[in-house]
């Protein structure tokens, strides 16, 4: 997956919103006014519950700490192909709902598939 698709697949979920508060180079994805997704020229940083993060860390050279964000929550993965592509969108939608699920109820309702 590219940056280009992997920005496409940040853009897909509800709610969220593309911003480049950090000038034109640095992407980043929100939701609820919360960052899940911020991309470099040619990688992501995502993040994820702590354990799994280090589990990736430890699975794929591309993934590493994510430089300026906390360490146990917050991966950077470099787009070069070696983690897989399902995997990485899995990755990216794991961030999404993690930053949703901390979202206040009111802010969620919109955001979350509704049963039945």
């Amino acid at each position: 997956m590219n940056v280009e698709q992997a920005c496409a697949r940040c853009a897909s979920f509800p709610g969220a919103v593309e911003e480049f508060p950090f000038g034109p180079q640095a992407r980043v994805y929100k939701v609820g006014g919360k960052i899940f997704a911020l991309f470099g020229s040619a990688s992501v940083s995502i993040k994820g519950e702590p354990w799994l993060v280090a589990q990736h860390r430890a699975s794929f050279a591309a993934v590493t700490v994510a430089p300026y964000l906390h360490r146990d929550h917050w991966n950077a993965i470099v787009l070069d192909g070696d983690v897989p592509d399902d995997m990485l969108a899995e990755m990216i939608e794991d961030s999404y709902d993690l930053v949703v699920s901390a979202l206040p109820k009111k802010a969620r309702a919109g955001l979350v598939p509704r049963p039945g």
